[in-house]
């Protein structure tokens, strides 16, 4: 048995998800992104899935989505590279109020994501190394090369300089220090696959791959899948 809620968690409404009767509980910790146009509850089978298996699960909606969304679709499509670096920025004072909360077991803090959420819990791996495992379904942590064709930015350089900090090709050391899945589908028509392909061959070229769990999923576009959904469950069993 599991217990769902919406709260707030600081200064942020969130998902949030665990074993019952362990909601005041110090609890291993995943927080998970969801993807761009998206929100938190859309995403919540994750919450679900994640504290059948003994997690805390919080959700937070990414800048301009969900709880947070102003109503301006227009405007929120030309900003998909800010509302990224949105949630980089957010992540150390969500990490801050569950600590505070004594929320989080034995530093057992986890970050997940698919899609833009994907590429934001990449994007936290490389600069937070309290995280101690990342699940990234399929995103990529190249994003200024990215940005060039998804979702191009008006003002290019400045967000290309605040995203450079980053992102992985600056930081494989950090990135392949800690457990970390990656999960793809190999027709992805929205995030190229090439992405994921990308960073498991920097890693395996530089020796760097003794974490890392890179799993593709034949004929699969944009989506998630089921096997995808078990595949981070059972990693976090494993790496948490």
């Amino acid at each position: 048995m599991i217990e769902l809620e919406i709260r707030r968690l600081g200064d942020r409404e969130i998902v949030h998800a665990f074993p019952s009767g362990k909601g005041e509980k110090a609890l291993p910790v995943v927080v998970f992104y969801h993807g761009f146009t998206s929100s938190k509850l859309v995403y919540s089978y994750f919450a679900v899935a994640l504290a059948q298996a003994g997690f805390r699960v919080v959700m937070p909606d990414a800048p301009d989505h969900g709880a947070r969304f102003t109503g301006d679709e227009q405007a929120r499509l030309g900003q998909f590279w800010q509302i990224l670096h949105g949630s980089l920025t957010e992540f150390a004072g969500l990490r801050d109020t569950l600590y505070q909360a004594g929320l989080v077991a034995d530093d057992r803090l986890a970050v997940a994501g698919a899609s833009m959420g994907g590429m934001t819990a990449l994007g936290i791996m490389t600069r937070h190394p309290e995280v101690k495992s990342v699940a990234c379904l399929m995103g990529s942590g190249y994003f200024t090369s990215l940005s060039k064709t998804l979702f191009p930015p008006h003002e290019s350089a400045e967000i290309e300089a605040l995203l450079a900090e980053w992102e992985v090709a600056r930081a494989l050391p950090r990135v392949a220090d800690r457990p970390l899945l990656l999960w793809h589908g190999d027709a992805d028509d929205v995030v190229p696959p090439g992405e994921t392909f990308r960073l498991q061959q920097a890693l395996q070229h530089e020796g760097l791959d003794g974490n890392l769990t890179c799993l593709w999923e034949a004929g699969v576009r944009h989506r998630i899948t089921p096997t995808a959904l078990d595949a981070t469950v059972d990693f976090f069993l494993q790496h948490l």
